[in-house]
C-alpha cells in the first residue's frame, strides 16, 4: 500500500486555525496555505470546517471551494456535519472525500445513508481510539473506505483491528517512530501535527521511505529518460498546455535531471539553453506549473505537458507565450469551440458591467437590477418550452441562445464564473 501524507487545515471564520479547538489563528489566508502544502509533495489536504452557524458555514464552504479549485491534490472535507446535505455541500464544493467523525453521534448515524448515497469510496470515518474500531468494525467494512485515527495512541492495535486502511493523526515523534508506524501494512499514511510541522520535509521523508523499502504515493512514469529520443544536444522539447483551457502556454526543453525532478516533484522543471542550467518554473515568480499529465508523441522525441498553471506562463507577464498573431484566415476562430464562445460572450457582459455603454441592452438589464434579470430569464425558459413544441428546431436554438445570454448576465450579476459551473458539473 502506498503511504500518503496529509496536512490539515482547520477553518474558522475564513481563517486557518492551529487545531480543531480553533483557539489560535495560523493564517488569515487559508487558500495560500493550502497552495503551499500542495507544492510540497503532500498527497492530499484535510479541511475541517469549524463553523458554528449557517452563515459561517457558507463562508467556510466558499473558502473550501476556492481551495479545491486551486490546489493540485485531492481535498478531504469534514467538520461541521449534521445532515446528509452538509456532506453533499462538501462534495459539491470540490472535496474528493468526506470524513464522518464517529465520535459524534449525529455523524455516526449518517454513515450508512451517505455511503449508500455517494459511494463508499467517498466516505471516510474518524475515530478516537482503537476500541471504537472494534465496536464499529462491520459498519466500517461496509460503509467506509478508510479510517482516520484522531488520537496518536494505539496505532498498531488500530492497524490490526481496522477492516480498512488507517491514517493516524500523530504528534511530533522521532523518525524511528515514524518509520515504525509506516511499516504497518494497514497504515495508509500520516496526518496531524507531525505532518503540519514538517511539511517542508515531506519530499525528503518520501525519499527516505523509498530507500527503506516503504512504498509512498507519487506519480509513476511509464517511460524512463532512456526511452525518449533526444536531440543532438541531449535535450527533448516540451510543449506546455493548460489542462483547464487547452491553451498552449510555452515551449521549453528538458535534460535528464529536469525530467526526473518533474516526475518526483509534480512541478515542471526545465533546462535553460541560454543560461545552461536547470530551472524550476515559477521559482522566482511564484507562477508554478503543476503536472497533470505528461505525454510523449509517436516518435518519442517530444513531450506534451498538460499542467495546472498558477498565474502567467510567459516571462512578459502574459498568460501564454503565444500572443504575436502572424496570420488569421478566419474571423470565427472560436466558432467550433463552445467553451471559448461562452467565455468570450461572458467577457463582453463582464466588460459592460465595468464599463457601461450607452444604448447597451446588457447595461439596461444591469441598471434594472436582479429582479428584471430573473424575470427575463424566466421568460426565456418559457420560450424554450413553447419552441420545443414547434416542429422547426431552429426556434429552439434561438430561444436556448437567448436563455444562455440572460443566464450569463445573471452569472455576472452574482459573480459566478464559467469555471465554477464546469467544476460543479464535473464534481457531480
Amino acid at each position: 500500500m502506498e503511504k500518503k501524507f496529509m496536512p490539515s487545515i482547520f477553518l474558522k471564520e475564513k481563517a486557518a486555525m492551529d487545531d480543531q479547538d480553533g483557539q489560535s489563528v495560523i493564517s488569515r489566508n487559508p487558500l495560500e496555505l493550502a497552495e503551499h502544502y500542495s507544492i510540497l509533495n503532500c498527497d492530499r489536504i484535510y479541511l475541517a470546517d469549524l463553523s458554528y452557524d449557517d452563515k459561517s458555514q457558507e463562508e467556510n464552504l466558499d473558502v473550501i471551494k476556492s481551495i479545491c479549485a486551486a490546489v493540485a491534490v485531492p481535498v478531504v472535507g469534514g467538520g461541521n456535519i449534521h445532515r446528509m446535505e452538509d456532506v453533499k455541500k462538501l462534495l459539491y464544493a470540490g472535496c474528493s472525500q468526506v470524513v464522518l467523525d464517529l465520535r459524534k453521534e449525529e455523524q455516526k448515524t449518517l454513515l450508512k445513508e451517505v455511503s449508500l448515497k455517494f459511494g463508499r469510496d467517498r466516505i471516510l470515518a474518524g475515530v478516537e481510539h482503537p476500541a471504537q474500531l472494534q465496536e464499529e468494525k462491520d459498519a466500517l467494512h461496509q460503509y467506509a473506505s478508510e479510517v482516520f485515527l484522531f488520537h496518536g495512541a494505539g496505532i498498531k492495535e488500530a492497524a490490526l483491528t481496522s477492516p480498512v486502511p488507517v491514517t493516524p493523526f500523530m504528534p511530533e515523534v522521532s523518525l524511528e517512530k515514524v518509520m515504525e508506524v509506516l511499516s504497518f501494512s494497514n497504515v495508509g499514511g500520516l496526518s496531524g501535527p507531525l505532518i503540519n510541522d514538517n511539511v517542508e520535509h515531506i519530499g525528503a521523508l518520501k525519499q527516505f521511505c523509498r530507500e527503506n523499502g516503504i512504498e509512498v504515493a507519487g506519480i509513476q512514469a511509464a517511460f524512463g529518460w532512456q526511452d525518449l529520443k533526444k536531440g543532438p544536444d541531449g535535450l527533448i522539447p516540451v510543449v506546455v498546455q493548460d489542462v483547464k483551457t487547452d491553451v498552449v502556454l510555452m515551449v521549453a526543453y528538458m535534460n535528464e535531471e529536469a525530467y526526473q525532478k518533474t516526475l518526483e516533484s509534480g512541478r515542471m522543471y526545465y533546462f535553460s539553453r541560454s543560461r545552461n542550467c536547470l530551472w524550476l518554473k515559477g521559482e522566482t515568480s511564484g507562477h508554478f506549473q503543476y503536472v497533470h499529465q505528461l505525454i510523449a508523441d509517436c516518435d518519442m522525441d517530444t513531450i506534451l505537458a498538460k499542467v495546472v498553471q498558477m498565474g502567467a506562463a510567459c516571462h512578459t507577464g502574459a498568460y501564454s507565450c503565444f500572443f504575436h498573431e502572424i496570420q488569421n484566415r478566419s474571423d470565427k476562430t472560436n466558432s467550433h469551440n463552445p467553451l471559448k464562445v461562452f467565455e468570450e460572450v461572458f467577457s463582453v457582459i463582464e466588460d459592460r458591467k465595468i464599463h457601461p455603454k450607452e444604448g447597451s441592452y446588457t447595461n439596461y438589464l444591469f441598471d434594472k437590477g436582479l429582479d428584471k434579470i430573473l424575470k427575463k430569464l424566466g421568460e426565456e425558459a418559457t420560450e424554450i418550452v413553447i419552441a420545443s413544441k414547434n416542429p422547426n428546431p431552429n426556434e429552439i436554438k434561438y430561444e436556448i441562445a437567448d436563455f444562455l445570454y440572460h443566464m450569463m448576465v445573471l452569472m455576472v450579476q452574482r459573480d459566478i464564473t464559467w469555471e465554477e459551473i464546469t467544476t460543479e458539473l464535473a464534481n457531480r
